[in-house]
């Protein structure tokens, strides 16, 4: 599975288990919807650290917490 959809599983799992929609997590974490919403269809490819982060807080948990799953364990990046 590659990283956009995990990211994208990662942010639908965390927000169905604090029951927030994602308008609530866009006004919560200051991350516009639509940037939001095409991370979470998978069209944005690289999201940025610190939209990831501005979202981690909307959701309420650290970085370490929103990646701290087994999915991400087995993730290999490559450098192009």
């Amino acid at each position: 599975m590659n990283e956009q959809k995990l990211l994208s599983q990662r942010i639908e799992y965390l927000c169905k288990e604090k029951r927030l929609s994602y308008y609530a997590l866009s006004y919560r974490s200051t991350v516009p919807l639509t940037t939001l919403m095409h991370i979470v269809d998978c069209s944005t490819k690289n999201p940025g650290i610190f939209t990831i982060i501005k979202i981690c807080n909307g959701l309420d948990v650290t970085i370490q917490e929103f990646f701290d799953s087994k999915e991400f364990v087995d993730v290999e990046y490559e450098v192009e």
